[in-house]
């Protein structure tokens, strides 16, 4: 399932967190498993500088308070987001499939189940700079708006097509759900999109709406692992 949302950052945190990101330093070649490195050509804010975990709570804050990440994901851990940068010089991430497993600060592992992409540059700042994802249904080429982010599944073979003009900045992060299987996790998305409408319509009071999200809570509680 590849699934995007607008607006995750407000106008005032984007401007922001931009400028965090324009003072900050950059490095290249890290945070890339044996292989990804072999075709990976951009840059990222290191684990020393002083300002990134100012943006990783500023990235976590607006994950949580929007229901439609939380209910596409069910995120059971997340992996502190990183922000990386593209430019002509250091412009493209080729082909690659992520890191079954990632570290966590606390020396635990996280299985990555979906990957995310928080667009930080609006479309007409840089060219070329698309996400491409190659999934059961074919490629499928996003490059969103500045504060929006897509969301798909971290198995997905995908790139970043070489940026050929300006720069594009973004905010890369990897979860496990809560519920692991894609296809389950898809379909209690749905359900809950469902849901959400019918609230807006008939009330949370309605007996048949009750019941349907008593089944909702059942499925979740059969198919999650906590």
């Amino acid at each position: 399932m590849i699934v995007s949302f607008d607006n995750v950052l407000t106008p005032e945190e984007l401007a922001a967190m931009r400028r965090q990101l324009h003072g900050a330093e950059w490095a290249r070649g890290i945070s890339a498993g044996p292989q990804a490195k072999q075709v990976k050509k951009n840059l990222q804010i290191p684990e020393s500088s002083d300002v990134l975990r100012d943006l990783r709570m500023q990235v976590m804050r607006a994950l949580n308070r929007t229901p439609e990440i939380m209910s596409a994901v069910m995120p059971f851990k997340i992996i502190p987001p990183n922000f990386n940068r593209y430019t002509i010089e250091d412009s493209h991430y080729g082909k690659h499939i992520d890191s079954t497993l990632r570290a966590l600060p606390d020396g635990s592992y996280l299985r990555t189940d979906v990957s995310a992409t928080l667009f930080l540059s609006d479309p007409e700042e840089y060219e070329g700079g698309e996400l491409k994802i190659i999934d059961t249904f074919g490629e499928q080429s996003v490059k969103l708006s500045a504060g929006s982010l897509v969301a798909y599944p971290s198995g997905s073979l995908h790139e970043v097509t070489p940026v050929t003009k300006g720069e594009r900045l973004g905010c890369y992060m990897f979860m496990q759900s809560l519920i692991r299987d894609t296809e389950k996790r898809r379909l209690l998305y749905e359900m809950d999109n469902s849901l959400r409408r019918l609230r807006a319509e008939q009330g949370e009071a309605h007996e048949e709406l009750v019941a349907l999200t008593g089944t909702y809570n059942n499925l979740v509680r059969m198919w999650s692992e906590c």
